[in-house]
C-alpha cells in the first residue's frame, strides 16, 4: 500500500509543480521582469487555461489524498509543496482574473465637471466619438482595468476602448467578429502590448491588430489578416488629446471613471496593483529601454524608443509620424498611404493630432479639429494608433515609414525617417 501511495504522491506533485510552473511563467507577469517568455508559451496556456488548471489541481488532489488516505509521501514535503502551489496558482489566477479585471460592461462615464475632480486639465486623454457624443478615457483612469465601455454604447455603437500601458496605446474597437460579439478578457502581454482572449473561443486578440491568433497569416511585416478582414475587429477612431483639450472640443462629453470599490478588500487590493502599475509605467515612459525586454525584433534607433507616434496601415503601407515633426512643417501634412491621399494635422486650441482622409483632390492647407474644410467635411482614419511608443509599433510593424510627407512611397533605410531618404 505504500508503494502505491508513494507513487500517486509522487505523480500527483509532479504533474501540479510543473503544470503550476509554467502558469506562474507564462501569465504571472512579473516573471517577465527576470525571464524572456516565449509568447507561443503563452499563447498556449491562453487557449488552455481552465484544462491545464484542471490537470494541475487534479495533481494536486491527487497528492493530497494519497498522502493522507494511504501514507502517500513525508508530512513536510506535502506541506511545502501545498504552500508553493498555493503560489504557483494563486498569484497568476487572482493577478489576472481580480488584478485586472476590466469594465468592458460597466465602465462609468461622468460629466466634465464632475470628472475634473479625478483628472487634472493637462492629463492625456483618448477620446472616441459618434455622431457628437464623445467619450474620453484619462491613462491613468484606464491604466489597470484596461478595457472600457458599457450596455449603453456610444450613441447605441458598442465601443469598448482598449487600453495597454506598456505600449502608451488605446484602441476603441467594436467587440464582435462577422456579427458574433467577443468576450474579451485582459490576459497578458508581449512585445510590450496586451494579449486579450475571446473568451467565447479561447482565442488570444493582439491588442494593436484586433484579430484572434488563429485568423492571422504571417507576413514580412508580422501577423496580417490579408485574406478574410472580416475576421478582425473593427477599430473605431480613436485620438489623444488633453482634458482640457476635450473640455473645450466636446463641453457636453463624458469621461471614465475608474472610481475606488466600496468593498473594502478590493479597495486595499487595488491600491496595491495600481501603486505597482503607477510606479513601473511610470519608468517605462522615462528611460531608453523597456522595463520588460520580451520584444522578438532587435531594436530600431532611428527614433528614441519612447518617442510617441502615431501609425497607420493601410493595405500593407505602413507609416508613423511623430508630433513634432508635423508642429514644425507647419501642423499640417499631406501624404498618400496605400494609394489613398491622407492629411496629417496638428491643432494646437484643443492639443490633439489627427489623420483624415482626404478625398478633396486637392491638397488641404485649411482644416479644423473637427475635419472640416472649405471643400467639405473629412473623416478621420479609422485605424491610427495614437501616441504609442515607437519601439512597440517597430517591433509590430518594423517596415514602417517614418514622417512621409508628398504622395509618393519612399523607403526609408535604417537609421534615416523616410524624408531623409527621399533627399
Amino acid at each position: 500500500m505504500a508503494v502505491i501511495g508513494n507513487l500517486f504522491f509522487y505523480g500527483g506533485l509532479a504533474v501540479s509543480l510543473v503544470i503550476g510552473l509554467l502558469y506562474f511563467r507564462d501569465l504571472g507577469d512579473v516573471t517577465q521582469m527576470v525571464l524572456k517568455v516565449k509568447r507561443a508559451n503563452m499563447v498556449r496556456f491562453i487557449r488552455n487555461e481552465n484544462r491545464l488548471l484542471a490537470a494541475g489541481l487534479a495533481g494536486a488532489a491527487i497528492m493530497t489524498l494519497a498522502h493522507f488516505s494511504v501514507g502517500g509521501g513525508p508530512f513536510w514535503l506535502w506541506l511545502a509543496a501545498f504552500l508553493l502551489l498555493v503560489v504557483l496558482y494563486g498569484f497568476p489566477y487572482v493577478w489576472v482574473h481580480v488584478g485586472l479585471r476590466n469594465q468592458k460592461n460597466t465602465a462609468q462615464y461622468l460629466p466634465i465637471k464632475e470628472a475634473m475632480e479625478w483628472v487634472s486639465p493637462s492629463s492625456p486623454v483618448l477620446v472616441i466619438e459618434n455622431n457628437g457624443v464623445a467619450r474620453a478615457h484619462p491613462d491613468a483612469q484606464i491604466m489597470r482595468p484596461h478595457l472600457a465601455g458599457n450596455r449603453e454604447g456610444l450613441d447605441g455603437e458598442n465601443v469598448i476602448m482598449t487600453y495597454c500601458a506598456m505600449a502608451n496605446l488605446g484602441i476603441g474597437y467594436t467587440p464582435s467578429i462577422e456579427g458574433q460579439e467577443l468576450d474579451l478578457e485582459v490576459l497578458a502581454q508581449h512585445g510590450n502590448n496586451l494579449i486579450l482572449r475571446d473568451n467565447r473561443t479561447g482565442e488570444p486578440v493582439q491588442q494593436i491588430y484586433g484579430f484572434r491568433d488563429r485568423d492571422s497569416k504571417e507576413s514580412e511585416n508580422g501577423p496580417t489578416c490579408p485574406l478574410q478582414p472580416q475576421l478582425a475587429m473593427r477599430p473605431w477612431p480613436t485620438f489623444r488629446m488633453t482634458m482640457r483639450g476635450f473640455a473645450k472640443a466636446y463641453p457636453d462629453g463624458k469621461v471614465f471613471i475608474n472610481k475606488p470599490s466600496k468593498n473594502p478588500i478590493l479597495f486595499l487590493f487595488d491600491l496595491a496593483i495600481e501603486t505597482i502599475f503607477s510606479s513601473e509605467i511610470s519608468r517605462q515612459h522615462r528611460v531608453n529601454a523597456p522595463i520588460i525586454s520580451n520584444m522578438n525584433r532587435n531594436g530600431d534607433d532611428r527614433l528614441h524608443n519612447k518617442t510617441y507616434v502615431w501609425g497607420i496601415d493601410i493595405d500593407g503601407d505602413v507609416v508613423c509620424w511623430t508630433d513634432d515633426f508635423v508642429i514644425e512643417n507647419g501642423n499640417i501634412i499631406n501624404a498618400k498611404v496605400g494609394g489613398k491621399d491622407l492629411v496629417v494635422v496638428w491643432d494646437p486650441k484643443v492639443e490633439s493630432l489627427g489623420i483624415w482622409y482626404n478625398d478633396t483632390a486637392a491638397p488641404v492647407t485649411d482644416i479644423d479639429f473637427f475635419g472640416k474644410t472649405p471643400a467639405g467635411k473629412l473623416t478621420r482614419v479609422e485605424n491610427v494608433r495614437p501616441g504609442m511608443f515607437w519601439h512597440v509599433w517597430a517591433e509590430f510593424f518594423p517596415n514602417t515609414e517614418i514622417n512621409r510627407t508628398g504622395t509618393a512611397s519612399t523607403k526609408s533605410a535604417p537609421g534615416e525617417t523616410a524624408t531623409e531618404a527621399a533627399q
